[in-house]
């Protein structure tokens, strides 16, 4: 038996026997676009700005009063959250009792939807404060709720450098609101 030839990939350089993903959209994210540039909530501070838009425009899951579940635009895995608080702080201990009780709540409510939507078999939940400990933006606090499933980490990020997504988010966003539990 023959071994099958490769698929013909024009501007791929010479033909072997690897497919390409192309992910081009993540340049944005490795070169920094839109990357706030200031410290403040007027300073171009996507946190800050995505509450200003509607729900499926900014990608938002679920409204509180203080605080709003969001997906991540640069996810780990499908159905990555970041739950914000709205007002532009850039620690946790600079929350008042009111909004650290519902920056809970809707991470608390995030792993629920979650479960429902997509069948998580856990979770990464965290944050991380400061430059230093890894916060992409760090001027407004943000907590990660990361669906995990068994086999999620193969090849591809760890060879591959690329996330594979099986969902566009505005149809991810739409199936996790669905799934919100009741308030």
């Amino acid at each position: 038996m023959t071994e099958p030839k490769p698929e013909e990939q024009f501007g791929v350089g010479d033909p072997d026997q690897f497919q390409r993903l192309w992910t081009p959209h993540r340049m944005a994210y490795i070169k920094g676009e839109s990357k706030p540039t200031g410290l403040g909530p007027d300073d171009g501070c996507p946190f800050c700005e995505i509450p200003r838009m509607d729900d499926a425009e900014g990608l938002i899951v679920r409204r509180g009063e203080y605080a709003y579940a969001v997906l991540n635009l640069y996810p780990y895995n499908s159905g990555h959250l970041l739950v914000c608080p709205f007002r532009h702080v850039s620690d946790y201990t600079e929350l008042d009792d009111a909004e650290t009780a519902e920056l809970a709540l809707l991470t608390k409510r995030s792993l629920t939807a979650l479960r429902k939507a997509s069948g998580a078999h856990g979770f990464n939940v965290g944050m991380n404060l400061g430059t230093v400990a890894g916060a992409g933006i760090a001027a407004h606090l943000h907590q990660h709720v990361v669906p995990r499933w068994g086999g999620d980490t193969n090849f591809m990020p760890v060879i591959g450098q690329t996330r594979v997504l099986p969902q566009l988010l505005r149809d991810t966003r739409q199936i996790i609101a669905d799934a919100w539990p009741l308030d």
